[in-house]
């Protein structure tokens, strides 16, 4: 494949690529362009020049057009679902096909809240020498966005930030994932066939740490709108700070997991086990099980017999597969590596501990404490299940708030005091009352807020506010006699 530019599929401006590889078999998929320099300039120059019309087309003509991809969307959903599973190795049923169901979903929400979206106005006369003035005001594009994409959930996320970006009338350069770009390149080209201007929606593909980099190092962006790890976060929040750019992070998480004495044991077995969707990659999904001691040998024993070892790890286009791999095997390798941290700290493999490939076994730690780097901001970003004990309330909610990253949290309990005890002491963006920190909704606001974890609350509820700005308008002494 191609980058996107101006409606077109270019080659970088050297002729450079890199290798797109299935992590499921190691195959070659595709190759796609690095990007230079001046690619990257190319991208912005248009997109700053296609912007203003974009902008000034009333907004109900450009939600006609983003539902006309939405519906594109579904009705190629199968076939985007293949890209994407020869990319990431997601169980193409299970996980892939599912992913371009939110894609739509997220773009006819954007739609409606931006035909929505109000300015306001202001009591008349309640501030003393103001009396004949009217005031309100407006919301407005902020101009080129960029949007840096993850690994993790790649169509997903792309949605959340390209469809309010474009709804409210901005135009976006978007950096596809270095590992897994084909499925952002598809979706953006297929906004062109739609309709959107082809300056409007520009995607680059290369190296994060050089493309993303040069993206954010131009005074005409506007905002960043960046989700993945919270040490890119600050070098992109270092570059951004030269021009006063504004940005929207959703960032790392170390999320815990915690079932009280009296928490229902099958239902957060249940959310326990759904952590091997996606093998665990996820920003929020629950990363330290904290389990009250009376129940954390029956919690291991039933995870393991009635969830992990049924899971069926193999190729993705097998209607048996339940599990695929991690995004590489550099990336599998990292995991197994914190595995053996953490038993070398002293903790014991309960299950699993091993690799083949990009494919990490779904592990089970036990006797893990909270010395140990897992219990604090030693984010393991694949399948794998750290169990903490704890006696007391307090005890758990010190262990939960033992990490400098706060996303997400999930607590288990009959009581609700006890659980409005939770809700109130734990650190984190939210908390999923007898349900796992995994849960996301697309209209909730999303991300922490919280620590290192970012500044983003990226959801339907919010995103218009991430990418418009208010004017406010004075019609000065219109109300005199």
């Amino acid at each position: 494949m191609k980058m996107l530019m101006d409606g077109k599929w270019v080659d970088s401006s050297d002729g450079a690529v890199q290798n797109v590889i299935n992590p499921a078999n190691g195959e070659i998929v595709d190759t796609v362009p690095s990007a230079t320099r001046e690619d990257v300039t190319r991208a912005i120059d248009l997109a700053e020049k296609a912007q203003p019309a974009w902008a000034k087309m009333p907004v109900r003509e450009r939600c006609k057009i983003l539902r006309k991809f939405s519906a594109a969307c579904i009705e190629k959903r199968m076939e985007l679902g293949k890209i994407l599973s020869k990319e990431t190795g997601k169980p193409y049923l299970a996980e892939s096909v599912w992913e371009f169901d939110s894609v739509a979903y997220v773009f006819d929400g954007a739609c409606e809240i931006a035909m929505h979206h109000y300015g306001k106005t202001l009591p008349i006369a309640t501030e003393p020498g103001y009396d004949t003035d009217v005031q309100f005001t407006v919301n407005e594009p902020l101009g080129v966005i960029a949007c840096i994409i993850p690994y993790n959930f790649p169509a997903a996320l792309w949605a959340f930030k390209v469809a309010a970006s474009l709804a409210a009338g901005n135009a976006v350069v978007i950096k596809a994932p270095s590992y897994d770009p084909m499925a952002v390149l598809t979706m953006s080209k297929m906004l062109v066939d739609a309709g959107v201007p082809g300056g409007v929606v520009n995607c680059l593909t290369g190296k994060g740490s050089l493309v993303g980099d040069w993206l954010v190092d131009d005074f005409r962006i506007a905002s960043v709108n960046f989700t993945g790890s919270t040490e890119t976060g600050i070098s992109i929040a270092k570059t951004a700070a030269k021009h006063l750019t504004g940005y929207q992070f959703e960032l790392g998480g170390n999320d815990p997991f915690i079932v009280c004495e009296d928490g229902d044991l099958e239902l957060a077995l249940r959310e326990a086990g759904d952590k091997a969707r996606n093998a665990g990659q996820c920003c929020s999904a629950a990363k330290r099980f904290i389990i009250h001691n009376s129940l954390k040998e029956e919690f291991c024993r039933r995870l393991v017999d009635e969830y992990l070892k049924p899971l069926v790890l193999g190729d993705p286009f097998d209607p048996k597969t339940t599990m695929g791999p991690v995004i590489s095997e550099a990336m599998a390798k990292k995991v197994v590596s914190q595995i053996e941290k953490t038993v070398e700290q002293g903790a014991k493999v309960y299950y699993g501990g091993k690799r083949s490939g990009a494919f990490v076994d779904p592990t089970v730690l036990v006797d893990v404490t909270d010395q140990m780097d897992i219990t604090k901001n030693m984010e393991v970003f694949g399948p794998v299940w750290p169990v903490i004990g704890f006696d007391t309330v307090e005890e758990a909610i010190r262990l939960a708030n033992l990490t400098d990253y706060g996303l997400s949290s999930g607590v288990f309990t009959k009581d609700m005091k006890t659980a409005a005890k939770f809700c109130r002491q734990i650190k984190a963006g939210y908390v999923a009352v007898n349900g796992s920190g995994g849960f996301r909704a697309a209209e909730l606001p999303f991300g922490g807020g919280k620590k290192l974890t970012g500044n983003s609350r990226e959801s339907l509820m919010t995103l218009m506010d991430e990418v418009t700005q208010k004017k406010s308008i004075i019609l000065r002494y219109i109300l005199e006699d």
